[in-house]
């Protein structure tokens, strides 16, 4: 398992992602939004936003913000309209960054990440910089010791998955994203939640950090993910999990 993959599972384990419930739910409503205005309301007709959907039950979001947003995005309601943009930079130790947003105002969200980056020794990178080096998979994340090794095996294989990699704390299936869902709901079906399930940015190669390096990698991490504007950060760091436990202490 990716280290980005590793640290978001303990920080499940922990509960520092229901701290940040309010986040979360901010999230979700923008691309719930951008989902319908891109591709309808018809979560029938539209992938994109039947997986955002799963995701907002998921995180027990009222019925009623959900279908508010998509109203927003199909034009049905007044909104504030927001823009894909992915930005790419480096991290510490040259560490690879793809950094998705949606923003209201391209000017402001550009020259807070530039800052985020260069105050905690990174950079913002050309386009094209680093997207070479992932791609798109479905992932989905489970903790060790809620699932049987065999059944969740042939659950995530049987319906498609491309791999299942065994980690110190958890089990990383991988398949396409065309399969991710048919993929989730079979894991699902085994009576278990994911400490994540998304469709990311899975990196080809991978920067392994120690020391001060890992502790400058995992706080650009949470600053990062803090960002109003931000919606999702893939990175190709390796960090132990000894060293990320300490960074959520």
């Amino acid at each position: 398992m990716s280290g980005h993959s590793k640290w978001h599972t303990i920080k499940h384990k922990k509960g520092a992602a229901d701290a940040k419930r309010g986040k979360v739910f901010t999230r979700i409503i923008k691309e719930l939004t951008v989902a319908a205005r891109n591709g309808g309301g018809d979560v029938n007709m539209n992938p994109r936003l039947r997986t955002i959907v799963a995701d907002a039950k998921a995180q027990n979001m009222p019925r009623e913000n959900i279908e508010r947003a998509i109203r927003r995005g199909t034009g049905e309601e007044p909104g504030v309209q927001y823009d894909d943009v992915t930005y790419e930079g480096y991290g510490p130790g040259g560490v690879a960054l793809m950094i998705e947003t949606l923003t209201d105002n391209k000017n402001r969200t550009v020259g807070e990440i530039r800052h985020l980056l260069a105050k905690h020794a990174g950079n913002l990178a050309a386009e094209n910089s680093v997207a070479w080096m992932f791609h798109r998979k479905g992932q989905i994340v489970i903790e060790k010791g809620k699932v049987d090794e065999e059944k969740l095996l042939d659950a995530a294989l049987d319906a498609g998955a491309d791999d299942v990699n065994d980690d110190e704390s958890g089990w990383e299936i991988v398949c396409t994203p065309e399969n991710f869902e048919k993929v989730r709901d079979a894991v699902k079906t085994l009576g278990v939640e994911p400490a994540s399930a998304e469709v990311a940015m899975i990196p080809q190669n991978y920067v392994k950090l120690t020391g001060k390096e890992a502790q400058q990698m995992l706080k650009l991490m949470e600053v990062i993910e803090e960002h109003d504007d931000v919606q999702h950060v893939w990175a190709n760091f390796d960090i132990e999990e000894k060293e990320i436990e300490a960074s959520l202490a």
